[in-house]
């Protein structure tokens, strides 16, 4: 019997009513002849509330007992989603992620899957039961609890469609497919039919909120047909696969990420190997870098500026000022007042002044480009925050209207 996983965010099953909503979902998939596996998110601001709570008895908690905590969130979340399936009378069973068979490294609070052990869920298909599985957690080897970061509840889906074989794996939101922009911005964004895995892998990396990042990239390795839908309204989503229909459309998306710092090392020796003395020392701590300039030497100097995560920010400017006597830079300064707005597109490779097009739609709005970065498929800009409503704005209406 093909099996179909359906993922449903925290904002799904918030309360009484939206339960009883994902649990009539679910039974209608079930009795369509489907074996469903279902994984959910922690309910509604339960995250944000277990974090408070933390942070009013230790400030400065070891990542393990924060993932002691957090993974309680989806627990409470399968247990009242089956409850309510129960009252439906379908046969049905939650399972944290480690009874789902969630192996991890011991990364706590951003653990990466080593494998699952599909046993279990097996068994209880086999049954003929819905399984409801907590998202987000899975098991160490030292038998700890871990849980893996942001969007960890659309990574599980995804590795559990992939590891079982699953027909399709359904991502359940508060909107109804992916959209060309963010339709709270630009009200008349359209929305996708279907987009490539690399073109989604880009705009959630670039952030779009609607599918994370990693999701994404174990469903392009393992082929899973994934599709976008709405958790309250009963529409086509957008289909996330390899290959799709040709469009004549250059890009497909406009993204907007406002968790960017900007850090420039001013003033360093222009010699050879100094690129990889700045970086290396980010890369050994796990700080991810994105957008980087260098300017041309002059005066035997140069500077490099880049982009990091705003949670990055501090830690990556302790390490520089660590290793201000090996880099011998004269200055280290900081920007969070800045956001970066990208396009992303397969059809604009083959396409000369896509990029033009967007760096027109900015200036014809008097808005000021700080830095660019581009590849085949995107092209990202570096802006004040202040203007970032307004430049997804009008870029979008640059490539859309």
């Amino acid at each position: 019997m093909a099996i179909i996983v359906q993922k449903f965010g925290g904002s799904s099953v918030a309360d009484k009513d939206k339960v009883f909503n994902v649990a009539n979902r679910v039974v209608e998939t079930y009795k369509n002849g489907y074996d469903v596996i279902v994984v959910v998110s922690a309910q509604g601001d339960t995250t944000d509330d277990l974090l408070e709570k933390a942070a009013e008895i230790n400030p400065n908690p070891s990542k393990r007992e924060m993932d002691m905590l957090l993974a309680t969130g989806e627990q409470i979340s399968i247990s009242l989603l089956a409850m309510a399936i129960e009252t439906l009378g379908v046969p049905v069973i939650s399972l944290t992620g480690w009874q789902a068979g969630f192996r991890t490294d011991s990364n706590c609070g951003s653990a990466r899957i080593e494998k699952i052990d599909t046993t279990r869920m097996k068994e209880e298909l086999a049954r003929r039961k819905v399984i409801i599985v907590a998202g987000f957690q899975g098991l160490d080897k030292y038998d700890d609890i871990t849980t893996l970061g942001r969007g960890g509840s659309d990574t599980s889906a995804v590795a559990i469609a992939a590891q079982i074989g699953a027909e399709k794996c359904e991502i359940y939101t508060d909107v109804d497919g992916v959209y060309t922009t963010d339709p709270r911005i630009v009200p008349e964004a359209k929305k996708l039919d279907e987009i490539t895995f690399d073109e989604m892998l880009e705009l959630a990396s670039l952030g779009a909120n609607v599918l994370h990042n990693r999701s994404v990239e174990i469903a392009k390795k393992y082929n899973v047909k994934l599709e976008v839908k709405s958790s309250f309204n009963k529409v086509d989503g957008t289909l996330v696969k390899e290959a799709i229909a040709m469009e004549k459309m250059l890009i497909r998306g406009v993204a907007r990420d406002n968790d960017v710092a900007r850090i420039s090392v001013v003033g360093l020796p222009d010699q050879p190997g100094i690129a990889y003395k700045v970086f290396s020392k980010l890369a050994q701590e796990g700080i991810n870098v994105d957008i980087i300039l260098q300017s041309i030497g002059r005066n035997d100097e140069k500077d490099i500026s880049f982009t990091v995560t705003k949670g990055h920010l501090e830690k990556a400017l302790a390490i520089l000022e660590g290793e201000k006597d090996v880099l011998r830079f004269k200055e280290l300064l900081h920007r969070e007042d800045i956001c970066k707005i990208s396009i992303v597109g397969s059809g604009m490779v083959n396409n000369p002044g896509v990029a033009a097009k967007m760096f027109q739609a900015l200036y014809d709005a008097g808005i000021n480009i700080h830095m660019i970065s581009t590849s085949e498929i995107k092209v990202s800009v570096l802006i004040n925050k202040d203007y970032a409503d307004k430049a997804v704005q009008v870029v979008h209406r640059a490539f859309f209207d």
